[in-house]
């Protein structure tokens, strides 16, 4: 007799591992598909995230497949679509998939930490302060930047624009201001000074407020077990491995209420920007 208990005991605990092993694995099935911005549009970026593709789908057992895009306004429409399965989001993006399409915040991204929004305009510009831009050509960046569009369009609040110009990139802004199309644009200190320096530009105003770092995403599309799941394979990924796209495995995810609250504050003044693009405020 307890030979019998002994053995329908064992067999209970085998039966038992096994469970508990299929419910740590979820299944996937389909495609997983991760989001990026791609201001260049190089293929290199291909290469960049091969290794993790590899890893995540041979962990997943999904096909996985990244989805670059051109700037900030191509991601919202794809956030809009709930398209994305993962998304590599700069600050103002992320708040907007956080506040708006319910998208959670899994990791922090590497990058300029403590990024600040500016606006530059011509060395030879006599321009002092943001209310002598009354009247004047500004550029910006596309919607979902925060520092090329949020932050600025939050300092220039009360302003007779006489036209905005929405550039593509961070470069084409700095392009505007240099050609004299603009008489100032927005851009992020980081993008500044890795382009600024072969112009002719300065500073005209700085944000106080710092930007946190972009994060990676995750849809709300995904099961509540997928996600963990995914988080747990994420941050088992080798920290040198996960360094050349971009993301820390073991770090702390940014405080977003405060980016949060300035796109929901400049929701009003983005709707004016879209009806009437030559006469903002």
């Amino acid at each position: 007799m307890p030979l019998r208990f002994s053995r329908r005991l064992f067999l209970l605990q085998l039966l038992g591992l096994t469970l508990a092993g299929c419910q740590s694995t979820p299944t996937f099935e389909g495609t997983l598909t991760i989001g990026v911005i791609n201001y260049s549009g190089s293929e290199e970026i291909i290469n960049q995230y091969a290794k993790f593709n590899r890893y995540l789908g041979e962990k997943t057992k999904a096909y996985i497949q990244l989805e670059p895009v051109f700037n900030e306004n191509n991601a919202i429409e794809r956030l809009q679509a709930r398209a994305w399965s993962l998304v590599f989001a700069p600050p103002g993006l992320a708040a907007i998939a956080i506040a708006r399409y319910q998208y959670v915040p899994l990791f922090p991204l590497l990058g300029v930490s403590n990024l600040r929004s500016i606006l530059v305009v011509r060395k030879d510009n006599p321009i002092q302060d943001l209310k002598q831009l009354q009247s004047q050509i500004v550029a910006l960046g596309q919607p979902g930047s925060a520092t090329g569009y949020y932050l600025p369009l939050y300092n220039l609040y009360g302003l007779t624009l006489a036209e905005v110009l929405f550039a593509p990139t961070p470069k084409t802004v700095l392009e505007f201001v240099t050609q004299g199309k603009a008489t100032a644009g927005a851009v992020s200190i980081a993008e500044f000074n890795q382009a600024g320096r072969q112009t002719d530009l300065r500073t005209l105003h700085t944000d106080p407020h710092y930007v946190p770092s972009g994060v990676v995403l995750i849809g709300p599309n995904i099961e509540r077990n997928r996600q963990e799941y995914i988080r747990q394979v994420m941050s088992e990924f080798p920290s040198v491995l996960a360094e050349e796209i971009g993301y820390i495995p073991n770090g702390k995810v940014p405080d977003y209420r405060y980016m949060i609250t300035v796109v929901e504050r400049v929701k009003l003044i983005a709707s004016q920007l879209q009806n009437k693009p030559a006469r903002l405020f």
